[in-house]
Formats: C-alpha cells, sequence, structure tokens
C-alpha cells in the first residue's frame, strides 16, 4: 500500500458564536485539510487548523510543511512499513506538529480501512461511544451563567468554563453565578489557558473549595513553561490539576509524571503530532496511574473525528472535549463521527469513515 499523492484543500466555517478564551477569540474554523492516495485505491483523511497562539502553526506553515517537505519525502513510502514511516516523518522537520498530524490522520486512517475495521477499533477498540462537555466562552459572568443555563438545558451535563482572562476575583465570581443557576448535577472544569500565576491560583482554587463550587478539575492554570508553577498548584490545592499546554510531547509528558506536576493530561493531537505520538502519550501516563483527557483545537468534525477514534480505543482516556463541531454554522463533512447531543458514536466504515469533503466558497 504506497502512497502515490498527497493533495493539501483550504476549509474555512463560520462559528455560530465567537470562541472565546484567554488566549484568542475565534470566528470563523479554519483549517488545511489533506488527502492521501495510495496505489490501492484507499484513500486517508487528515485536518489541521492554524492555532499561532498555541501551537505556532499558520495556514501557509502547514500547507508548507505538508506540501514542501514531507510529500517529497512520503511520496512512494509502504504504509505497511509504518514504523518507519513515522520514524521518519518525525525527523524531517523540528516542530510543525499540526503539519504532522493532518497526516499521521491519514495514514492511519488508510491503515485501518486496509484492515477493514474502523480507526477506534483497529488502536484497541475499548469504547464505542463517547459524551462531549461543552465549553462555555469567557464573558461577563451573567453572559457565562447564561450560557451555561443554555448548554445544561440542551442534555451538557460536563461543561468546560473557560477563565484566566482577567483578575482572578471576576473568575471566581463567573464559577459562582454559573453554579448558582446550574446547581449541582452538571459538572464544571475550569480551563484558565495559562492565565494565572502560581500563587495565585492557588489561592483562587482554594477560595472555590471554600465555597463548595465542586470544580471537577483546572486545566493549566499557569504558563506552559512554568512546570515548577505546576507543581505548585498541584501539590497545594485539593481539586484535580490538569497539563495542557505544558505538555506536546512524550519528552515533556514524561517531565510531568516524573515530577507529578500535575493529576491529569490533556492530549491534543494537535500538540503531539498525530496519533502516533499521542498513544506514547496514553501509555506513559497510564503506566504512572495518570488518567488523560483527548482534547482539540477548532475543528471540523473531520480532525475531531479522528480525535474521537483515538479516545474512544483505550481505557486509561475518560474525558473528552469534542464540542467544536457543534460550534459549527454548517457541515462541511459527509461520513465521520456522529453526534446526537453530547453522544458521539462511530461508522462501521473502516477507517475514520469519512466518504467526501465539501468545501464551500
Amino acid at each position: 500500500m504506497k502512497i502515490v499523492h498527497i493533495e493539501t484543500f483550504r476549509m474555512s466555517v463560520p462559528l455560530h458564536t465567537p470562541f472565546k478564551t484567554a488566549l484568542r477569540t475565534v470566528h470563523t474554523a479554519e483549517g488545511i485539510g489533506v488527502k492521501l492516495i495510495c496505489d490501492n485505491g484507499i484513500n486517508g483523511w487528515g485536518e489541521a487548523p492554524p492555532t499561532l497562539v498555541i501551537t505556532g502553526d499558520s495556514l501557509k506553515s502547514i500547507e508548507s510543511a505538508i506540501l514542501d517537505v514531507m510529500k517529497p519525502s512520503l511520496v512512494g513510502r509502504d504504509l505497511l512499513d509504518h514504523e518507519s514511516v513515522f520514524q521518519d516523518m518525525h525527523k524531517l522537520l523540528v516542530g510543525n506538529n499540526s503539519a504532522k498530524a493532518a497526516v499521521d490522520m491519514a495514514i492511519y486512517d488508510c491503515l485501518a480501512q486496509y484492515s477493514k475495521l474502523p480507526l477506534y477499533k483497529y488502536l484497541g477498540g475499548y469504547r464505542d461511544k463517547l459524551e462531549t462537555d461543552y465549553t462555555v466562552s469567557v464573558n461577563s459572568p451573567a453572559e457565562m451563567a447564561e450560557d451555561a443555563l443554555l448548554y445544561s438545558m440542551r442534555g451538557f451535563d460536563v461543561l468546560k468554563i473557560k477563565v484566566g482572562k482577567d483578575e482572578i476575583g471576576t473568575d471566581i465570581k463567573r464559577i459562582q453565578a454559573i453554579r448558582q443557576v446550574i446547581g449541582e448535577g452538571v459538572k464544571i472544569r475550569l480551563d484558565a489557558n495559562q492565565g494565572w500565576e502560581a500563587k495565585a491560583a492557588v489561592r483562587a482554587i482554594r477560595k472555590m473549595e471554600d465555597l463548595n463550587l465542586q470544580i471537577e478539575l483546572v486545566e493549566q492554570p499557569v504558563p506552559a513553561h512554568d512546570l515548577e508553577g505546576l507543581k505548585k498548584v498541584t501539590d497545594n490545592v485539593d481539586t484535580p490539576i490538569m497539563a495542557d499546554e505544558s505538555v506536546f510531547t512524550p519528552q515533556q509528558a514524561f517531565q510531568v509524571l516524573k515530577t507529578r506536576s500535575a493529576d491529569l493530561i490533556n492530549i491534543k493531537l494537535m500538540k503531539a503530532g498525530g496519533i502516533y505520538q499521542a498513544l506514547k502519550i496514553n501509555s506513559m501516563a497510564e503506566v504512572c496511574g495518570v488518567e488523560c483527557m483527548v482534547g482539540s483545537m477548532i475543528e471540523t468534525r473531520l480532525g475531531i473525528s479522528a480525535a474521537a477514534h483515538f479516545a474512544a480505543s483505550k481505557k486509561n482516556i475518560t474525558r473528552y472535549d469534542f464540542d467544536a463541531p457543534l460550534m459549527l454554522s454548517n457541515d462541511i463533512l459527509a461520513g465521520g463521527i456522529h453526534y446526537r447531543g453530547k453522544t458521539i458514536t462511530f461508522p462501521e466504515a473502516p477507517g475514520l469513515g469519512v466518504k467526501t469533503v465539501q468545501l464551500h466558497s
């Protein structure tokens, strides 16, 4: 099963509501789609969104990495020798993890199709459905409470609350307002997107514990590089702390696990460079007794399908953040994963189950 061609295409889908975090505001889901064509008629699909403030990748850099660097090296390679293909692909260029992830998805799509299995079964098949959380963008306390109530009424019983944009006192007011309107039956996860400093994070989380706001976990409270600060927060609060931007590579995951700097790890294919590296991160975490979440950027159902298949395949992945396709104003994919409210199910078609991608001008 040799690669005969790799092509890319641009995707752009407006969000129905702006997505706001401590790092950015997004109005349109943009991305580079990948189609990998093999000599046996199998085609694999992948996606990479530009997320400059997190991964450093732009539309142009993703295209260039795929077409100018990876394509010349990969065309002609036999995907049945996939271990050497992945090893060589990750040595071709430093960083550019989103571009690597898109090609990686397409390769795994082809391998699972060749094996005549849905990708989640090819990778392990631990579960056949998932439940996603839903993200509440950072706004005023009143706006966020209104949004949280709306999402909970739609059946989402796990909400991911964006904080870290303003001073911490305002963040506490946000969570108080949300908890007051949604009651105790809905889980709240906080994501500070690196927006706090360690001492302030400890004070804030302790205050929320004292107020009995029932926070399930706090994601990346401190800047990505500050592992010492991340460990300080983890060691000084009762609420579980999740590393996100601090963990891109297996090497970074090893450092977090070795130092016990976090209780949980959020794996994203765009950070890891695809499923090949994400599998390593999850395996290391599992050995250390650390559960993982699989999250995503603002992606279409194409990229999320790959992430969801990976998440469903492994026991140690226990949390899922796949709400991005629900934020889009239209759907460009035929096939792939299926949403019914918070529940995600998988097609029995082999691979990702993607049929076509309909581009809109």
